[in-house]
C-alpha cells in the first residue's frame, strides 16, 4: 500500500500537528522520534528493549548497509525487515551525508576520497579503501534492495561554513538528481515487483530540501521540492554547525512552503530543545544518533537537563536516572549503581544509558502529541525548555 499521512490536531498557536502515518508495514503516530539502527540495529539496544521503549519506526544507512552486508543480502531476505526481524516501519537515508562527511582528507598516496561528477559521487570505504559510485538511479536501486518503507532521494548536503556560491551549486545539483530520482524511482519498483513476486511491497520517496541558512534559497528550494508532489518531504543540511537561531529560521521559511498535508522530516535533528522548536515550526518527524552516542560516553538526558554520570556528584546518589522517566532503563538502576559501571568499563552500563537516552525522547514526542491534542502545546514547550535549559 502507499504511504498516507491523516492529519488529527493542529495547534491554535503554533505550526506544530498529529498525525498518523500510513505505511506497507505498518503506521506511527507523529510527531515522531526515529531512533537509528545505522547498521542494522540499534547501537546497544537489542530489538525486544526498542519494542518495549514504544519505537514504531527505525532507520537504516544506506551508505553503511551497502558497504556491508551488502545488496545481495537484502535481496537474499527480500527486505530489511525480514533480516532485522523488524515488522515495523523502517527508514533509510540516501547515504550522501556519510558519502561526503566520511570522505574528507586524502588518501595517503594523495589521491582524494570522494571525487564528484554530474553523474554522481565516486568514493572509497572507510572500511577497506575500495572504490564505490553513487548515482542517483543508483541509489534508488541500492535503497529498493535494502527495502526501507520510506526512502530518501540522494542529495549534496553542503557544510555550513559553505560560501554562497557553493551553497547555490549544491543546491542546483540536488534539484537535478531529485529529478532524476524521481524518474527512476517507479522503474526501480516494477524491477523489484517482478524480482520480489509475493513479497513486493510499495516504497514511498521523499525529497530533500537544501539550500544552506540563505533564506531565499530555502525558500525556492522548498518550493521546487512541493512541485515534485511525492508523498513526503524532507529537510536536509540543518544542525551541521549553524547557529540553532538560523536552524530555527530556516525551519520557519521551510513551513511557510512545503504542503501541510505531507509529512515533513527534519534530518539529524535530535536534542529535546530541537525536537520541540521543530515541532513547533510543523515538523513531523526527527532522526539523531544523538542519543546512543552521548549514552556510549556517559551523558543522559533528565528534566533538568543533560548530566554525566561519572561526575564525583552521584557517587552516593541512590535516585534513578530521572525521577519523572518511565521504563526499565530509566527507572531501575541508581545513579551511585551505573556511576560504577562506568568507572569500571562494564559494556551493561552504555546500553542502560543509551535506552534511557532514546526512551526519554520517544516520550517526549508523545508528550508533545499528548499537548497539541489539548491545545497546551506552547505553553508545555515553553515550561518544559525553562527548565530542560536552566533558563
Amino acid at each position: 500500500m502507499p504511504l498516507s499521512f491523516t492529519i488529527h490536531h493542529s495547534d491554535p498557536d503554533s505550526s506544530a500537528r498529529t498525525g498518523t502515518v500510513t505505511t506497507a508495514h505498518g503506521t506511527f503516530d507523529t510527531p515522531v522520534f526515529m531512533p537509528v539502527g545505522t547498521k542494522g540495529a540499534l547501537k546497544g539496544i537489542d530489538r525486544e528493549a526498542a519494542l518495549a521503549m514504544g519505537s514504531e519506526i527505525i532507520l537504516g544507512n544506506t551508505y553503511h548497509l551497502y558497504l556491508r552486508p551488502g545488496t545481495e543480502m537484502f535481496e537474499h531476505t527480500h527486505g530489511i525487515h525480514r533480516f532485522e526481524g523488524w515488522n515495523k516501519p523502517i527508514l533509510t537515508d540516501s547515504g550522501g551525508f556519510q558519502v561526503f562527511s566520511l570522505g574528507k582528507g586524502m588518501r595517503g598516496d594523495g589521491a582524494p576520497l570522494v571525487k564528484m561528477t554530474e553523474d554522481g559521487v565516486e568514493f572509497r570505504s572507510y572500511m577497506d579503501g575500495s572504490k564505490h559510485f553513487f548515482s542517483p538511479e543508483g541509489v534508488m536501486d541500492i535503497e529498493g534492495s535494502i527495502g526501507g518503507d520510506i526512502m530518501m532521494a540522494f542529495d549534496e548536503c553542503a557544510p555550513a561554513d559553505a560560501d554562497p556560491a557553493y551553497i547555490r551549486e549544491a543546491l542546483e545539483r540536488t534539484h537535478r538528481w531529485v529529478d532524476r530520482c524521481v524518474a527512476h524511482f517507479p522503474k526501480m519498483q516494477e524491477q523489484r515487483r517482478e524480482r520480489w513476486g509475493d513479497f513486493y511491497y510499495e516504497q514511498s520517496l521523499f525529497p530533500i530540501v537544501q539550500g544552506g541558512v540563505d533564506a531565499a534559497m530555502r525558500r525556492e528550494s522548498a518550493a521546487y521540492i512541493a512541485a515534485l508532489d511525492m508523498p513526503g518531504n524532507a529537510i536536509g543540511g540543518l544542525s551541521v554547525g549553524e547557529s540553532k537561531e538560523d536552524m530555527y529560521a530556516m525551519m520557519e521559511v521551510v513551513d511557510a512552503v512545503l504542503p501541510k498535508n505531507k509529512p515533513r522530516y527534519l534530518m539529524g535533528v535530535g536534542t529535546p530543545e530541537d525536537l520541540l522548536e521543530g515541532v513547533a515550526r510543523g515538523v513531523d518527524m526527527f532522526d539523531c544518533v544523538l542519543p546512543t552516542r552521548i549514552g556510549r560516553h556517559g551523558t543522559f538526558f533528565t528534566h533538568d537537563g543533560k548530566r554525566t554520570i561519572t561526575n564525583e556528584q552521584f557517587r552516593f546518589d541512590e535516585r534513578p536516572l530521572d525521577t519523572e522517566a518511565e521504563g526499565r532503563a530509566s527507572t531501575t538502576y541508581s545513579r551511585a549503581y551505573l556511576r560504577h559501571l562506568f568507572m569500571e568499563k562494564e559494556m551493561v552500563a552504555l546500553s542502560i544509558l543509551s535506552e534511557h537516552n532514546v526512551r526519554f525522547l520517544l516520550d517526549l514526542m508523545k508528550k508533545a502529541r499528548l499537548h497539541i491534542a489539548e491545545g497546551t502545546f506552547v505553553s508545555w514547550k515553553e515550561a518544559f525548555l525553562r527548565r530542560y535549559l536552566g533558563r
